[in-house]
C-alpha cells in the first residue's frame, strides 16, 4: 500500500502535516469515499486551534469508517514463505 503525506499552512499560519494518506486508483470504489473523508479531515484540522503539527489520516479513518472498508484500503498482504 502506497501512502503519501500532505503539507499545508492552516489559517492560523502553522504548518500542518497529514500522514499516511492512501494512494488509490481513481476507478477504485473506495477512492471517492476516501476523498470525502480527507476533505472532512482537512476541514476539521483547519478549525482546530491546537498546536499539533502532525495528524494521522490512518487513525482518523480507523475511527470513522467501517472496519471492513478500512481493511480494504490498508490491506496488509502477508508474504508467503517469508524467510
Amino acid at each position: 500500500m502506497l501512502t503519501k503525506t500532505i503539507e499545508f499552512k492552516s489559517k492560523y499560519g502553522r504548518k500542518v502535516k497529514i500522514l499516511e494518506v492512501p494512494v488509490l486508483k481513481e476507478d477504485s470504489p473506495l477512492s471517492f469515499r476516501v476523498n470525502l473523508k480527507l476533505n472532512a479531515f482537512i476541514m476539521k484540522i483547519s478549525k482546530d486551534e491546537t498546536n499539533r503539527s502532525a495528524f494521522s489520516f490512518r487513525e482518523y479513518l480507523k475511527k470513522t469508517m467501517k472496519w471492513s472498508d478500512y481493511e480494504q484500503i490498508y490491506h496488509n498482504s502477508e508474504l508467503k514463505n517469508n524467510a
